[in-house]
């Protein structure tokens, strides 16, 4: 496998174009602890193709958005001042997507491909 194991973007449904600039980080989530294993920050097209190492272990993860920042970089105000998704990695062999639809007072998410 070649490029990150895990990728993302957002998209503001609100703005109706990508979110560019906001600051995500990757967890593994373990025995009550956690360990970041990426972090980046999402470019023009709203994504991050490097979010981690190309290879991580079945396990349990988390990726976390500072979506206060970006709408307070935009003076927008939203309910939501980070966005969490905890998610299971389950096959070492699969690339796994996970894409944010983001608005002010509303998200969404699924896995992607």
């Amino acid at each position: 496998m070649s490029g990150s194991h895990v990728t993302t973007h957002i998209l503001d449904t609100a703005a109706g174009r990508p979110a560019s600039g906001v600051a995500v980080s990757l967890w593994s989530l373990h025995n009550g602890g956690q360990t970041r294993v990426g972090e980046g920050t999402t470019d023009g097209d709203g994504r991050i193709g490097s979010l981690g190492p190309a290879q991580l272990q079945p396990g349990t993860y988390r990726i976390d958005f500072a979506t206060g920042d970006y709408f307070a970089a935009a003076g927008t105000e939203t309910f939501f001042p980070s966005v969490s998704l905890t998610f299971r990695l389950t096959d070492p062999g699969q690339h796994y997507h996970v894409p944010l639809l983001l608005s002010p007072f509303a998200y969404s998410t699924y896995r992607g491909s």
